[in-house]
Formats: C-alpha cells, structure tokens, sequence
C-alpha cells in the first residue's frame, strides 16, 4: 500500500521515525532501512539529537517500508517520508521550480494514505522552564497551517482514502499523562478497550476541536475519505504504533 508520511517542518517526523525504527517493537516494524542505517544517517552523537532536515533543500524525500501486524495478516506499508518548505505552497515558488512541484504532486497523487504530523499550538503547552512557548505557533496559526493542509487533501490527493492526523509531542501538552492515555488508546488484537471510531472520538474531542469544520469537510468528500486524528510522542511506543496500526487495518495490501 502506499502512504505518504508529511508535516511541517519541526514537528518531530524524524524523531518518530527513528523510533519507529527501533528494534523494540510491537506491532509496527519498519523492514527497509534497517534501524543502524537509519540511525547513522538521522541522528547526531554529538549533539545527542536526531539531526534536522537541511533547509536548503527544497524537496526531501526517503522512502520506508515499514509491516504492521493486524489481526488477520502482516501488511506492508510502502511510503514515502516528504518534507517540504513552507514555500512550496506559494504560487511563486511553484512557477519557478515547475519540475519539483510536479514529482510532488505526483507521489501525492498515487498515495493511498497520508500521515500528517502536526505539532501542538502553543496555548495547550504544558507551563515548564524547559520548555519555550516561543518555539509554537499559537492556535491561530496553528489552524491557518491545518487549512493549507486541507486544500492539498481535496485538491491534489484524488485518492486518498485515509489520513491519519497525529498531534506530536504528546508529551509536552498539559495534562497529558502518557501511560494513562496508551492504557485507554492502545491496541491489542483480542482486548482493546476502544474500537477506531472510540479512539477518534476521544483524540479529536480532547485535541482537534480548533479544526472540526475542517476535518468535518474533510470526511464530506464524495470519494468516502476517512479521517482519523491520534496523539502520539517518542517516549510512548503504544501510541507512536497506532497511527500506522490504524492504516495498516484500512488499506489494502496490494497498493
């Protein structure tokens, strides 16, 4: 199956994908490039940090493959790792790197599913001296980036059928409690507390009420397209899995 995995620039992609990497897995793996090269390639002794996307790029694009366990059968979920410069949405930029707009828009075009990241807003950040809220954008802005995000889906992604939505750095929001929210979101083939739908219902009604016209139109598409919203952090493996869990279960094997 094919997915795209996107988000803004910051949001931590790279750091979950690491992660996700990480040979301590349940129920998602990534098969294709194995966790040492990965690691070799994304993340910095020195700095003691996953090293950040070089901005001078203008499109970054890597590919994973990555199996997901579900119930009945292994699937493989073949994506496409994409980040981009906030500049790419610009008409301007646009004309003047006609090429490079295009193979984007065509690796959105063939995709199946999207996993965006998005980072939490500013107002829901925990009050910690470690953390600056300057590193955030506010919830106004926050909403004006979703809206950008759902003029792509509509326009340029004709045959999506699922995105997943994953608000990251779960572990910085006020409030949050990792493990209690893995305890009521987790998955487990033969026990799970909540179905998708539960799942959805409960993130989205926490997380993404600042964006439920969006999402709303989002799910009107006559093309039956799904949205699902999830938290997810690197310090949590249970919730870092489902978002790919999620796909997994929903699209086909054969993409």
């Amino acid at each position: 199956m094919g997915v795209i995995y996107i988000g803004d620039r910051e949001t931590g992609k790279t750091s979950l994908a690491l992660e996700l990497a990480h040979p301590n897995h349940q129920y998602v793996s990534v098969l294709y490039p194995p966790y040492s090269q990965l690691k070799a390639l994304l993340y910095s002794d020195v700095e003691g940090r996953t090293t950040a996307t070089d901005a001078s790029q203008s499109i970054y694009d890597r590919n994973l493959e990555i199996e997901v366990v579900v119930p009945t059968q292994r699937k493989k979920i073949y994506t496409d790792w994409i980040d981009t410069p906030g500049e790419i949405w610009r008409s301007s930029w646009q004309q003047t790197n006609p090429e490079l707009w295009e193979n984007f828009l065509e690796t959105a075009r063939k995709s199946e599913g999207v996993l965006l990241v998005v980072p939490p807003y500013r107002e829901i950040i925990r009050k910690d001296d470690r953390i600056d809220p300057e590193n955030f954008v506010t919830q106004q802005q926050w909403i004006r980036r979703f809206d950008r995000w759902v003029e792509f889906f509509q326009h340029d992604c004709p045959h999506v059928k699922h995105i997943a939505l994953c608000l990251n750095k779960a572990d910085l929001i006020e409030g949050i409690d990792l493990k209690r929210e893995a305890q009521q979101l987790a998955y487990h083939p033969q026990k799970s507390r909540l179905n998708w739908m539960q799942r959805n219902n409960y993130v989205f009604k926490r997380f993404f009420r600042p964006v439920r016209s969006q999402i709303a139109q989002l799910n009107q598409r006559p093309s039956s397209l799904a949205v699902k919203c999830f938290i997810t952090s690197i310090y949590n493996r249970e919730l870092l899995e489902l978002p790919w869990i999620y796909l997994g279960t929903y699209l086909r094997s054969d993409t």
